[in-house]
């Protein structure tokens, strides 16, 4: 409410009282649109790492990205129109604004870094379950985008439905495309990830 009142000091007396209110109006509404999309996104945050975690292998980049996608779930926040859920909506902004920074990217020239010391060494875990998940990791990196998109809800089991929405195609065809998403990631993992 602080903001209320800091707002009436700076109108004059003579100012036109429809004008403040419509101003009040709409600083609060734009007070309760902030928190509703900070309270949301706290509860949804995975998603926007899960996206990240996929298409965006740099450790270094990925906390930009990972902002990237913020700003553009904020920008995209007022079309949000609650026909589906929160997080059915977050998946397909996330991942629609990946697909454009990376086609955006591919246009761009490329500038490669050459350090001293070559190749970082990989770190070994113990698990089986940990080695089990970098190989699906892998194999899900060497898919297109479209492939990667849909996979990922698969995995986080969304409906086909909720997966034709979010990607924009038919839920037949997304079936088919599951199937044939799972057969390339068993032939990879197979052939070693190669």
């Amino acid at each position: 409410m602080f903001f209320i009142f800091n707002y009436i000091k700076h109108f004059s007396v003579s100012c036109n009282k429809s004008i403040l209110i419509f101003v009040l109006w709409s600083k609060s509404n734009q007070f309760i649109m902030e928190k509703e999309f900070t309270e949301l996104l706290y509860q949804n945050q995975g998603i926007v790492h899960k996206v990240c975690s996929l298409y965006f292998n740099n450790r270094t980049d990925k906390e930009d990205y990972k902002q990237e996608l913020i700003i553009q779930l904020w920008k995209a926040f007022p079309s949000f129109n609650k026909q589906s859920k929160f997080s059915t909506w977050m998946y397909r902004v996330c991942l629609n604004a990946s697909i454009d920074i990376i086609r955006k990217e591919k246009t761009q020239p490329k500038f490669v870094k050459i350090d001293n010391h070559g190749i970082e060494p990989s770190v070994e875990t113990n698990s089986d379950k940990a080695e089990n998940k970098e190989r699906l990791y892998q194999a899900i990196n060497k898919l297109s985008e479209i492939d990667k998109a849909i996979i990922t809800l698969y995995l986080d089991e969304f409906s086909y439905k909720e997966i034709a929405e979010i990607v924009g195609i038919s839920e037949s065809n997304t079936g088919v495309k599951i199937n044939r998403i799972k057969s390339l990631i068993i032939k990879s993992i197979e052939n070693g990830n190669k």
